[in-house]
């Protein structure tokens, strides 16, 4: 019995050696591009358009973030400040409200609750082309367009996040829902105290893909905000790449600027992404 433990112990060490290797190789090679990227940013223009291209950079310089920084037709922190209201509220909003509709449609039961969540549901597969124009109409009645809040109120409810958090929220044992109704708590006490923090790891999943997908929208921003100084980072970086086409450099340090925010927030958050995803595929 012990042998054949061994044994077998010792044929899975290989595999999983095998499999580790394999994606660090596919890992490195899905990264070459973005660390070109990153490199590039620190070249001379000449050396960037150099052939054969180089890898590192021969003659180190930071002349392209300084004038990125130093160019007047590009403030870049008033649309950092642009893309960050919008993330950042969406963000909260989707968060609170997912929350509070996947922790109902898991806890309680009501008339109409499975018709009304397969509706939700459904609303994911329409694609977003078929919304835009209806949308867009919306907005202009609601005097909206060219606002910021033009893209935080219509964002407020997610029907992924609902599925998200309604999935997760079956989980929480309905007997500490039930002791807390004993002792006298209400159903928003409840919520509040006992539910929102069970919620954790799916809340975070959910917080930094909502986040994420805001801070890169670019269609529908570029739709809805018509005037210059209210557009966010992913437009003005097509703007600016547009403006300087043929100067590499300066692009690739544009976009590296972009990007870095998010690159940043995921890398601080993948372990709760992770976390979150997983343990919300294991309910039932």
């Amino acid at each position: 019995m012990v042998t054949s433990k061994r044994a077998t112990t010792a044929s899975i060490i290989p595999g999983r050696a095998l499999v580790y290797l394999i994606l660090i190789i596919g890992g490195l090679i899905a990264l070459i591009p973005f660390i070109w990227m990153i490199l590039a940013t620190f070249k001379t223009g000449a050396e960037v358009r150099q052939i054969p291209p180089t890898f590192f950079p021969q003659e180190f310089t930071l002349e392209n973030y300084k004038t990125i920084f130093s160019d007047e037709n590009l403030p870049l922190g008033l649309f950092y400040r642009n893309s960050l209201i919008i993330a950042l509220s969406n963000t909260l909003l989707v968060i609170l409200t997912s929350s509070l509709f996947g922790y109902i449609f898991a806890k309680h039961d009501f008339w109409g609750k499975r018709p009304f969540f397969w509706f939700i549901l459904a609303t994911m597969m329409i694609p977003f082309q078929v919304t835009m124009i209806p949308g867009y109409l919306i907005l202009v009645k609601l005097q909206l367009l060219n606002k910021l809040s033009g893209l935080i109120i219509p964002s407020a409810i997610s029907a992924f996040g609902i599925f998200l958090i309604t999935q997760f929220a079956k989980s929480i044992p309905n007997e500490m829902l039930d002791a807390a109704r004993v002792d006298g708590a209400g159903e928003w006490r409840i919520y509040r105290s006992i539910a929102l923090p069970q919620l954790g790891p799916a809340l975070a999943t959910l917080g930094m893909l909502t986040f994420m997908s805001n801070w890169n929208a670019y269609l529908w921003p570029l739709i809805v905000l018509t005037e210059q100084e209210k557009r966010t980072l992913p437009i003005i970086l097509t703007w600016y790449t547009t403006q300087h086409s043929n100067q590499i450099h300066l692009s690739m340090a544009a976009s590296v600027l972009v990007v870095l925010p998010i690159l940043l927030v995921f890398l601080l958050a993948q372990r709760w992404i992770i976390r979150g995803i997983s343990l919300t595929g294991m309910k039932g």
